[in-house]
This record gives C-alpha cells, sequence and structure tokens, in this order.
C-alpha cells in the first residue's frame, strides 16, 4: 500500500465527516515516535559526551539526564539550546520541535531567523544568544 503524503492526509482528514472512520482507515500513518526516542537517536549519531553536550547547551547535566529518560520535558527554548548543542542540523531541530509539541522555527519572526541562521551555520549557542540580544529579541537562556 502506497503511503500518503501529509497533504492527502490533511485533505482526507478536513473532507471526513466521521472522525473514528479516519483514524481507523489512516492509523498505519500517523507518526508512533515519541520526542524522548527522537531525542535519543540524534544523541547516538553524534560524536559527544552527556557531559559535553550540557556545557554546550547551557543547561545541566542532571535536567540533560531528565530530559533524556523523559522525566522532564524542555521548553521550547531548552529544546533549542540542547540542539544547538548537539550540532543539529536545521531540518533534525524542527523535527525535535514538532515532536515535543512546540512551533517551529519560522523564517519570519526575527528570533526564529537568528536561531534558524546559527543552527544552519554551527554558531555556538553564545553567539546566537549575542545576536538575539542585540536584535533586542529574547535569549535562549
Amino acid at each position: 500500500m502506497e503511503e500518503k503524503s501529509t497533504d492527502d492526509l490533511s485533505q482526507e482528514l478536513m473532507s471526513q465527516p466521521n472522525l473514528n472512520a479516519y483514524i481507523h482507515e489512516n492509523g498505519r500513518a500517523f507518526d508512533k515516535r515519541n520526542f524522548t526516542e527522537l531525542l535519543t537517536a540524534l544523541y547516538d549519531r553524534k560524536d559527544i559526551s552527556k557531559a559535553a553536550l550540557a556545557r554546550r547547551a547551557g543547561i545541566s547535566e542532571v535536567y540533560l539526564h531528565q530530559v533524556f529518560s523523559g522525566r522532564r520535558n524542555p521548553s521550547r527554548d531548552r529544546l533549542i539550546c540542547i540542539c544547538t548543542g548537539l550540532g543539529a542540523s536545521l531540518e533534525e531541530t524542527q523535527e525535535l520541535l514538532k515532536h515535543a509539541g512546540y512551533a517551529q522555527l519560522y523564517p519570519r519572526l526575527k528570533r526564529d531567523a537568528i536561531i534558524s541562521h546559527g543552527l544552519v551555520h554551527g554558531t555556538p549557542l553564545s553567539e546566537i544568544n549575542d545576536m538575539l540580544f542585540t536584535e533586542n529579541e529574547k535569549t535562549l537562556y
């Protein structure tokens, strides 16, 4: 069976009068991965210790371990800090934000544009924060 595109699923959802029928017919199309699994998979692909990640992300090791274990849910800004510390790509960051239930970075918002640029260019978190401060935008920490 061919996988439906997100647009196809969206159109079907909006045109289907019976939500239960939609859910039943498309159960296999739902993304069952959770945030913690995705974060762990991303971390496993990177060559960094959790101690170094915590330093780069500007968070404590205890907090980081709680995030990885699923006991803590980081805020959107904290998650962006973790992604920056991991050296995650913009696409990897967007995927994690989506699965954590947060808005993805949006290039029409100056703050998000600054963060996105930093992710794409591998800018250290402290420099991203400096640019945010310079532009009178809320810093990440």
